[in-house]
């Protein structure tokens, strides 16, 4: 496996899976986002609460949005969720995995790090097909159904964390192993 990410983390591939999951994702912030919540009143759809929420919100949430808004929600929203972590998880693997090898670290345990955006896209997907779950069957939710997605959206915000503190130490070490090769030729 390694080997295949070692291969496949060129600056190409690397750019081209950025762009692609910033694509979907800036359509998600500034286009399907923004329409469920403009049916929200102010309250922020279940992938944007990264603390957590429990069943009133929930709740609160789906009765602002109305069956139309929720309508949107699994049909506008959902969808594009379903490309993005896929998306996500590709480009920043490949995004670590070239920082690494730039840095000539790739051979080394750290290299097993660009897992993490993956393990954080499983759980991002686990919070969409809770959230499909929930759309579907309410009003009929239990706080148990709300309560076990809740901690996937906590674990999927975990991962996402970890991982931006991964990638800028790795950025770090990256620049200063630059300006070391720079030093060395002076």
């Amino acid at each position: 496996m390694l080997q295949f990410i070692n291969k496949h983390a060129t600056g190409k591939k690397v750019l081209l899976s950025v762009i692609m999951a910033n694509i979907i994702y800036a359509l998600m912030v500034f286009v399907t986002i923004p329409k469920v919540s403009a049916f929200g009143d102010g309250l922020k759809v279940l992938d944007m609460v990264p603390t957590g929420y429990d069943f009133d919100y929930v709740k609160s949430l789906f009765d602002n949005l109305g069956e139309e808004g929720r309508a949107v929600y699994l049909k506008q929203q959902i969808p594009l969720d379903l490309i993005y972590p896929f998306l996500y998880a590709i480009s920043n693997l490949l995004l670590l995995a070239y920082l690494l090898k730039k840095s000539g670290i790739q051979k080394t345990r750290f290299y097993f790090l660009c897992l993490i955006p993956v393990a954080g896209r499983i759980f991002d997907y686990l919070e969409n097909f809770g959230t499909i779950g929930l759309l579907t069957k309410y009003p009929e939710i239990t706080p148990f159904q709300v309560s076990i997605n809740n901690y996937f959206t906590i674990l999927k915000s975990s991962f996402v964390t970890l991982f931006f503190i991964v990638l800028i130490i790795t950025f770090l070490v990256f620049v200063y192993k630059k300006i070391q090769a720079i030093r060395a030729v002076n």
